[in-house]
């Protein structure tokens, strides 16, 4: 049959539009029509009528409803790896062409953890200084609807800062992620040094949701010292973590990289907690066979080859490149 879907594809590859097979593509891989429309800035009624006009001129069922997510047939399904592979051609040439005119143009979509929003927009905004005619895009979400973008290839590249091991995905560790203990100034542990992890079991804690990877890697750390916090508050973001240990809500876990402005204003304080900082890594994350385009592969480059600036700006030690080995994380 995939010689079939093969033949039938060529023979009427003068009739199917561009159009088309990029709205098919999108339709396949998101899993319904509203997302394919929405990504592609179209109304959902010409995504339907554009996929009716492809299912006749192919003279194939294309797509199939299941429950409240649009699925390809058994052909359809070859029809979509034919068209992923000429859509593939048709980006790796105009990639060459710019290649060849050494010019690094066209859309960059990244997509960030929440915390990550914090150090991000510094790189991004001295890759577009270097790549004026980049056109940048940031999208910022929370951890499980990063990992749903990632699953339907939504975005060229996610920083994050735990790799999904149910997904087969390449990372490349890039920076530190450094997590402190934060309170208010003018609480009582404030000041002191080498605090036991035993001292922190009867603080109020405010924690992020169960999904955050900080969250998880922090109570890790506590359990497999027997300390085991109960929450007090669950926040939805750093921002608001932050604000609740400034009003005096209770003490927290953030990344060292999100507090600087509250930390020269004196509004919050690190706590000397043993075990403490906990190092953990940043990484840029793409699904495993991803065509990575000419725009993506030098952004990584410049990611993987930089000083870090936030660490510079915050009087750190920069974590330095060029990192000679990509790990890829499974």
């Amino acid at each position: 049959m995939g010689k079939d879907v093969k033949k039938i594809v060529r023979q009427t590859l003068p009739h199917i539009t561009l159009r088309q097979m990029q709205i098919f593509e999108a339709v396949v891989r998101l899993g319904g029509y509203t997302r394919a429309a929405k990504e592609l800035g179209l109304t959902q009624p010409t995504v339907s009528m554009q996929m009716h006009k492809l299912g006749d001129i192919l003279g194939l069922e294309l797509l199939e409803q299941t429950g409240r997510t649009t699925q390809p047939t058994s052909i359809g399904r070859e029809v979509y790896d034919n068209i992923r592979e000429i859509l593939d051609r048709l980006a790796a040439l105009g990639d060459l062409a710019d290649s060849l005119q050494g010019v690094v143009r066209g859309p960059l979509n990244i997509s960030v953890i929440t915390t990550a929003v914090y150090f991000m927009p510094h790189y991004m905004g001295k890759f577009v200084e270097a790549h004026p005619l980049v056109q940048p895009r940031l999208i910022i979400s929370n951890r499980n609807e990063a990992l749903e973008r990632l699953r339907t290839n939504q975005d060229d590249l996610l920083i994050m800062g735990k790799v999904p091991e149910n997904m087969p995905v390449k990372a490349y560790p890039f920076i530190n992620n450094e997590v402190v203990v934060v309170a208010r100034p003018d609480h009582p542990l404030a000041g002191k040094s080498d605090i036991p992890l035993q001292a922190l079991a009867d603080e109020r804690f405010l924690v992020r949701e169960p999904g955050s990877g900080t969250r998880r890697a922090v109570d890790q750390l506590l359990a497999s010292h027997g300390v085991t916090p109960t929450p007090y508050m669950e926040l939805g973001n750093a921002e608001a973590i932050k604000q609740g240990v400034m009003a005096g809500l209770g003490v927290s876990f953030l990344s060292r990289r999100n507090l600087d402005l509250e930390l020269s204003a004196n509004r919050i304080a690190i706590l000397d907690v043993r075990e403490f900082p906990l190092v953990r890594r940043w990484y840029a994350v793409h699904v495993e066979g991803r065509r990575l385009s000419l725009v993506t592969r030098t952004f990584l480059d410049y990611l993987l080859s930089q000083d870090d600036p936030v660490m510079e700006l915050s009087g750190g030690t920069p974590a330095r490149g060029p990192f000679p080995v990509r790990r890829e994380v499974r």
